[in-house]
């Protein structure tokens, strides 16, 4: 009696447990499709590192951007993290499948040390991409270099 009283536990529990796997929801085929034909929008480069900049010097770098789907959109909107970042991009442009914008990102450079940054295009009404710029800002020194008495001894 007790082997069949576990033997049910068990079952049970099964049971249970294979219902909630077959609860989850797979997508129809005409949802499959209109997920496909709303479109992608495909990066270039999902980041760029600037590398060592000195500060005080903006920077620039040209992101280009893909239109993979199968319908014509635009891109809604193109937004940094902070107000150091500015992307710019034709804002009026339409996408054609196939078709490619660029985007140019700047980074004003004023803070010494390391940054990281992400911007995001929001698409598509609330589709997103995100790529990242990074680098590292060294201060630049603020007097002249001490002189060398010993490039006289050169010079002789």
């Amino acid at each position: 009696m007790k082997k069949f009283i576990i033997g049910l536990f068990f079952t049970t529990i099964g049971l249970v447990s294979f219902a909630q796997q077959a609860a989850v929801a797979i997508p129809t085929k005409v949802e499959a499709e209109s997920a496909a034909s709303q479109g992608t929008l495909t990066l270039k480069e999902a980041e760029f590192n600037f590398g060592k900049i000195p500060q005080g010097k903006p920077v620039t770098h040209v992101f280009s951007v893909k239109n993979t789907g199968t319908t014509p959109y635009k891109l809604d909107n193109v937004q940094a993290s902070c107000g150091c970042t500015t992307p710019v991009w034709d804002k009026d442009k339409v996408l054609a499948p196939g078709e490619s914008i660029d985007i140019t990102v700047g980074y004003n450079a004023a803070a010494e040390g390391p940054f990281t940054k992400p911007v995001t295009i929001t698409y598509e009404g609330s589709q997103t991409k995100q790529f990242i710029i990074k680098g590292e800002v060294w201060k630049t020194p603020t007097e002249s270099a001490p002189a060398n008495e010993k490039m006289n001894d050169i010079k002789n």
